[in-house]
């Protein structure tokens, strides 16, 4: 099926909105498992979080975090997030409208990125890999939970049965892996998880390697 556009998600979520958090958490619960905590507890320093949404996740977000952007297609999502962070006082949180595939921030200047069951929906994950990797410092992490492509027979068949209905509707590809798209922007992947029904659940910490020392001066 016609992958949607940016413009057709960020319609998507604008419409589903008010809902997402109770639909969501009730997903979580039944099928992904708990992935969020184990996110942001590996979350360090400055921190960019992509497809932050309705801001689930900031409430998390530890002491070694000194600072979280977050960045969304979705303005009645941003406007929720917005709700939360006024109501939570997280003065160290600021929210941006834009693309996860083109960050308006300067190159090496995050410490960490983090992603939670947004890969699913970017229309292309290749270039918003290549835009986190771009975004780290040397030796910064990429924190990600996604579903995926399940280790269980019956969830794949279910998975694959459901993808036309969940791309239509959701801008939702149900059977994307998200590693591949993570070695490919150069990322070396220091540890991978599955869990939830079927395995269907990731959890990936991912690192930009840090620059080679150069030549001893003579």
């Amino acid at each position: 099926m016609r992958q949607p556009s940016g413009a057709e998600i960020a319609a998507i979520y604008d419409k589903n909105a008010a809902a997402y958090d109770q639909q969501i958490g009730w997903f979580e619960r039944v099928v992904l498992g708990d992935a969020r905590h184990w996110v942001t507890a590996r979350a360090t320093g400055k921190v960019v979080e992509f497809a932050v949404g309705t801001g689930l996740n900031l409430p998390n977000y530890g002491a070694e975090v000194r600072q979280v952007i977050g960045i969304d297609l979705s303005s009645r999502m941003l406007g929720i997030a917005g709700e939360r962070v006024r109501r939570l006082g997280l003065t160290h949180v600021q929210l941006r409208h834009g693309d996860v595939q083109d960050v308006d921030l300067p190159d090496g200047v995050v410490d960490t990125v983090v992603s939670t069951f947004s890969f699913c929906t970017v229309p292309d994950p290749d270039r918003a890999a290549a835009e986190a990797f771009r975004l780290l410092t040397p030796g910064g992490r990429f924190v990600l939970a996604e579903h995926g492509p399940a280790t269980s027979a019956p969830w794949r068949t279910v998975l694959r049965l459901a993808q036309p209905l969940a791309l239509r509707f959701s801008a939702d590809h149900l059977l994307r892996d998200p590693i591949p798209y993570l070695t490919a922007a150069g990322f070396v992947i220091e540890e991978s998880h599955r869990g939830g029904r079927g395995g269907i659940t990731f959890r990936v910490l991912a690192r930009k390697p840090a620059l080679l020392a150069g030549p001893d001066p003579e």
